[in-house]
């Protein structure tokens, strides 16, 4: 059985209807890649997977399950990078993740490192620097770091590559293929024409929709 699944979901946003209908099956190790135009719903939809808005229609299961009955556990097992990078202008690098540590490991009894997520996407010499002084790309770094505070087998990542260099998308893909290797599953919402050959691919302008009367968020 898949580790994660949707099954016929829709979302309506004011009266418009943004997709309709879309199903999806992810494997352990999985890399699924949704792509479409502006508009046509992938951050919509990685939210939806995320749980942060309701679905108009359909559902989601882990492992055949549907989530709803324990939202809570599958909130746990899965780790959502947005758009925004939510760097906070006095925090220092380190007292970022520090402080995502202490929110994702309530229950550990120990203090989490933030040396080795750090490290892992070049910038772990930024360590002291206050989150006013980081760049575009620096920033996204940071954000994406949060993914290796605390082990979670699901990453939902809305267009990840965004302000990165060469160098750092080099790190994020080695990253990504280490988290597939241990058996994670991974959604990333992609840019037109940047599709890594290995993913399984969701276009959301086949499930594009039209007006309709009744108001839904999504």
């Amino acid at each position: 059985m898949p580790l994660f699944a949707g099954h016929h979901l829709t979302c309506i946003r004011g009266e418009r209807m943004v997709f309709r209908d879309v199903s999806f099956a992810l494997e352990p190790g999985g890399l699924l890649l949704l792509v479409g135009a502006n508009g046509s719903g992938k951050t919509s939809l990685l939210r939806i997977m995320a749980g942060l808005t309701p679905a108009a229609a359909g559902m989601l299961s882990w492992n055949d399950l549907d989530i709803s009955r324990e939202p809570e556990a599958f909130r746990s097992r899965l780790r959502y990078v947005g758009h925004l990078d939510g760097v906070k202008p006095a925090l220092t690098v380190a007292e970022h993740l520090q402080f995502w540590s202490a929110l994702l490991a309530a229950d550990s009894a120990r203090p989490i490192d933030p040396a080795p997520a750090l490290e892992a996407f070049g910038i772990g010499h930024l360590a002291d620097l206050p989150g006013r002084f980081l760049s575009a790309g620096q920033r996204r770094r940071l954000a994406l770091a949060r993914l290796l505070l605390v082990p979670a087998p699901l990453w939902l990542l809305d267009e990840p590559r965004t302000a990165l260099d060469a160098e750092a998308v080099a790190r994020l893909d080695a990253v990504i293929g280490e988290h597939r290797l241990r058996g994670g599953a991974v959604v990333m919402s992609s840019h037109a024409g940047d599709r890594p050959r290995e993913a399984a691919v969701l276009d959301l302008d086949a499930a594009a929709g039209v007006a309709v009367a009744e108001t839904w968020t999504c």
